[in-house]
């Protein structure tokens, strides 16, 4: 079997560099570098990307080992029908670590064909060190490397207003744009770089605030085999994905006119504000991976795919998902059905395991970003109580009591949170139970008993699910 490089596979095009990417990881080169390889194939755009090793550890060798070649193995359930596809990504040009090379790094900014950062550094990433005190070595944090690399091109270009960049960080924090913006500015501030190099960051730079959305579960270690066979190429790169891919990014009409993923046919969203999408993301796909994870455990089932697929609960969590969380929220019913449909795809895909104990792992602090909003949302709209989200969160104080049917529950959570359950419990009637857990303002950020009718009806559903507790042990006894 050959190995994967650019002369076994015969691709002899060159591009210039437009992209500069911070970070090797599956996820970026399971989304973005996907997006840009088609971006060269269905459009003008023309562009390679230069990765960088945000870490002194990685797997930049083994990228340039291969040519930046690697193959992108799509699977999943899309409009209804399953999804198997290879694709060879060629749109990497070379991988570099500033730690092995830093003047080869900085020279990137010389680059006349240079538009785009793009990052994924991780939630911490993002984030000023004052231990980097200066550009003349490498700095450890990525907003110091990019700082010192942002400068490097000022000076180079004379702060020519267009030869800034467009700075599109993919870190899953809110507006990870702006505070890429800000640490860069702290570390001009700390490095007492010069005023007009502050302006050309301020006036000139775009940092664009971003959602990205794509299951990526990367190298799929368990049938490499059979994949390299499939493929006729030693590819140690291969990163596997779910189909479904979305991008918000929150940016002026030029940026979307330099990126064209419309004219590709690409789930790329450019928006004035992407804030509606992030409340979308959270309440549907998060929340209902949420509300269904202690339902569906405790009815035995242990993965996402076999309870949407069971009829029990595969209703609820529709019921939920439609009837409850889609009524809270702002943007147009077609785009919000949508996304919901392709939610549920996604829940269903067959080459994806996700076990929900991995999901339950701290998830009173989930219900609450996730759930309670729309719990409290769907009551000032209609005047009513979601059952459904409320029976998630009987499901959730039952789940928490750490047994259920005599098998014990392997709970993931803080000791704060464990100890706090524990308490509960050993109240002498489910109604105390559940006035201590909704009195917790540690776990929910307010007081739960004093929304009407909320106790009440979590009581309900929790002693229903007792009675159902009971009967199974009748059964099996």
């Amino acid at each position: 079997m050959q190995q994967l490089n650019r002369t076994t596979a015969q691709i002899t095009h060159t591009r210039p560099t437009k992209v500069i990417q911070f970070g090797e990881g599956n996820f970026l080169r399971g989304f973005v570098d996907w997006i840009i390889d088609l971006l060269n194939e269905k459009t003008d755009f023309n562009g390679a990307v230069e990765i960088i090793q945000p870490l002194d550890k990685g797997i930049y060798q083994l990228l340039n080992q291969q040519d930046g070649l690697y193959h992108l193995v799509l699977e999943g359930i899309q409009e209804g029908q399953t999804v198997q596809e290879n694709r060879l990504i060629t749109c990497v040009n070379h991988a570099l670590s500033p730690y092995r090379d830093y003047e080869q790094y900085l020279q990137l900014g010389e680059n006349p064909d240079l538009e785009f950062v793009i990052s994924n550094t991780t939630e911490a990433g993002i984030a000023f060190d004052p231990a980097d005190t200066g550009f003349e070595t490498t700095p450890n944090s990525f907003p110091g490397k990019l700082t010192a690399l942002l400068y490097r091109r000022f000076t180079h270009f004379a702060g020519a207003s267009d030869k800034a960049l467009t700075i599109i960080p993919c870190e899953l924090i809110e507006k990870n744009g702006e505070n890429l913006r800000d640490t860069v500015l702290q570390f001009a501030e700390h490095w007492h770089l010069p005023a007009d190099f502050v302006g050309w960051i301020q006036n000139d730079t775009i940092f664009c605030n971003t959602l990205v959305d794509r299951i990526v579960p990367g190298f799929p270690k368990d049938t490499i085999q059979e994949i390299q066979q499939s493929l006729g190429f030693e590819d140690n790169l291969v990163v596997k994905a779910e189909p479904f891919h979305l991008w918000v990014i929150e940016a002026p009409a030029s940026v979307a006119k330099a990126f064209p993923t419309e004219k590709a046919g690409l789930q790329v969203k450019f928006v004035e504000d992407l804030t509606p999408y992030r409340t979308r993301k959270v309440r549907i796909l998060n929340g209902a991976h949420t509300t269904l994870v202690p339902v569906a455990y405790l009815q035995g089932l242990r993965t996402v795919r076999e309870a949407v697929e069971d009829e029990k609960a595969g209703q609820f969590i529709r019921e939920a998902i439609f009837e409850e969380i889609i009524p809270t929220l702002d943007l147009s019913a077609e785009e919000l059905n949508q996304f919901a449909n392709d939610v549920m795809e996604r829940f269903q895909n067959p080459f994806i395991r996700h076990e929900l104990l991995s999901i339950a792992l701290n998830s009173v602090s989930k219900y609450k970003v996730r759930v309670l909003p729309s719990v409290l949302e769907f009551q000032k709209r209609t005047g009513q109580l979601p059952q459904r989200l409320l029976h998630s969160l009987a499901a959730l104080l039952l789940f928490y009591k750490g047994e259920y049917n005599g098998e014990p529950i392997p709970l993931n959570d803080t000791p704060e949170v464990l100890d706090s359950f524990a308490a509960a419990w050993q109240k002498s009637s489910p109604e105390e139970t559940v006035q201590a857990v909704l009195a917790n303002q540690e776990f929910w950020g307010t007081n739960l008993t004093q929304v009407p009718g909320l106790a009440a009806a979590v009581t309900s559903e929790l002693h229903q699910l007792q009675k159902q507790e009971a009967a199974k042990v009748v059964q099996n006894g």
